[in-house]
């Protein structure tokens, strides 16, 4: 890769260590800037530290509770120390939460460690804009440094939104960073909010054993994904014993001891034992000095960005869950990488939505990439669509799995793959080959003539476009 001829070293200043900024870092430094990244709550961010690598690490045992559900079907049996049939399996909650908090710290440390030999400077504080060309330190000892830039890139994050009358105690009302401190499994998990945070957490306590109540202001779970998909999911938590209450929204949440109780706005309650509350997002963009530098914000306080992350103000770029864009990690690092490759003359393509797939991690596991169903059923993009379920899939049948489904879009006449729905076990890797197909513009024909393993959950993709198939008489 070649450095840009700027006469001296370009110098960065990245506000934020997660994935946003230090993948930005290590852009920068590669092409031969001097890079400083100003992080205040460890590096990796929320998506390491607090949010992603811990939320996926409990369910990662949440999916192997859900797995040994099915072993009787399999012809396994659990017996106890005397040989009778043993009938529930447990959960250690405290050495759980320990093994996931371990896992952030690791994985924080292995960022540090990357950083580091690649010649980025990490300084330790709270950052904030001193105008567009200067990032002002406040450091732990209460010191300041301040730091020249020729660029900045934001990328400060975002945090649980809460409600005042739902304040969070730590201990039992709870938001998604503090439910890794429970050492003690809850009884009745009160899950407020039916996005796909809401989503993941009702579905892992639930694997765990936990009674869980979801409480979802909208008429189904997960309103924002493929309809059919949250139907599915859907079907699946109620059968397994979860208490959905759809078109119900929260008033308040309190604490009485061991107990708490929430509200809905039509005065019924719940009880239970803790309540997690999963009610969406806030941008970390106060006190930043954004609005001296010209740095533009939403109505929702985030950061107004183009698709090269470029804010109002020139010279400072932005990437991450603090713009809104959508809040995912692999986002955030394109943003960032991005900006980093359009601020020091590297060649840079605008960032692409249409190309980001996405996956909820509930059981089964919903993926999703490119064209919804919603735009195709609005009108807003012409396409084709087969779904076909996996129930008629060998390994589907081998492995006991009975619910999901694989859909496709694709352009009607040409048969371009524009996008694609996976509802099943490991969908976050099944997704993938759809991936392609949609980034490179691949046809139902090619994807079809794929070779895939006989037999495989991969197979389905492979059938699938073989139905969209169009003769040439046609």
């Amino acid at each position: 890769m070649t450095t840009p001829d700027f006469g001296q070293a370009q110098r960065v200043v990245v506000i934020g260590g997660g994935p946003g900024g230090y993948e930005a870092a290590l852009v920068a430094v590669q092409i031969g800037a001097e890079v400083t990244v100003v992080d205040s709550d460890g590096l990796g961010g929320s998506a390491v530290v607090t949010d992603c690598v811990p939320s996926k690490t409990l369910i990662a045992t949440a999916e192997l509770m859900t797995e040994f559900s099915g072993a009787p079907e399999l012809g396994v049996q659990f017996e106890d120390h005397e040989g009778d049939p043993a009938h529930q399996l447990t959960v250690d909650l405290a050495r759980v939460n320990a093994r996931v908090k371990r896992l952030a710290r690791d994985q924080s440390d292995d960022i540090g460690q990357r950083l580091e030999s690649e010649g980025v400077r990490v300084v330790t504080g709270f950052g904030r804009l001193d105008g567009p060309g200067a990032v002002e330190v406040t450091l732990p000892d209460g010191g300041t440094e301040r730091l020249e830039a020729d660029a900045v890139l934001l990328a400060t994050g975002a945090a649980p939104r809460t409600l005042g009358t739902a304040e969070p105690d730590g201990e039992r009302i709870l938001t998604w960073e503090q439910v890794y401190d429970l050492t003690e499994t809850p009884s009745h998990m009160i899950v407020v909010g039916s996005g796909v945070t809401g989503a993941e957490f009702a579905n892992a306590y639930l694997a765990l054993g936990v009674e869980v109540t979801l409480v979802s202001s909208r008429d189904r779970v997960l309103p924002g994904e493929d309809a059919d998909a949250a139907e599915v999911l859907e079907q699946v938590l109620t059968r397994r014993g979860m208490n959905v209450l759809s078109r119900s929204r929260m008033e308040s949440a309190t604490r009485d001891g061991d107990e708490v109780t929430v509200t809905l706005t039509d005065g019924r309650t719940v009880t239970g034992s803790h309540c997690l509350l999963a009610l969406g997002s806030v941008p970390k963009t106060r006190d930043l000095g954004l609005e001296e530098a010209g740095v533009a914000l939403d109505d929702g306080g985030f950061v107004k960005v183009d698709r090269v992350s470029r804010t109002s103000a020139r010279g400072v770029y932005a990437a991450g869950d603090c713009t809104g864009v959508l809040m995912l990690a692999s986002v955030a690092a394109m943003q960032g990488r991005i900006a980093m490759w359009h601020f020091l003359g590297d060649a840079v393509t605008p960032l692409d939505l249409g190309q980001v797939s996405s996956n909820v991690f509930t059981a089964p596991e919903i993926a999703t990439v490119g064209c919804s169903q919603r735009a195709v059923d609005a009108g807003e993009v012409p396409a084709e669509t087969v779904r076909l379920e996996l129930a008629g899939n060998a390994r589907a049948k081998m492995q006991g799995v009975r619910d999901g489904f694989v859909k496709l879009f694709a352009r009607p006449g040409t048969g371009a793959v524009i996008g694609g729905v996976v509802v099943g076990p490991r969908a976050s890797e099944l997704i993938h080959p759809i991936s392609i197909a949609v980034a490179e513009s691949l046809t139902v024909d090619q994807l079809a003539h794929v070779f895939t393993v006989y037999p495989s959950m991969s197979g389905s993709i492979a059938e699938a476009a073989r139905r969209m198939h169009h003769s040439p008489l046609d």
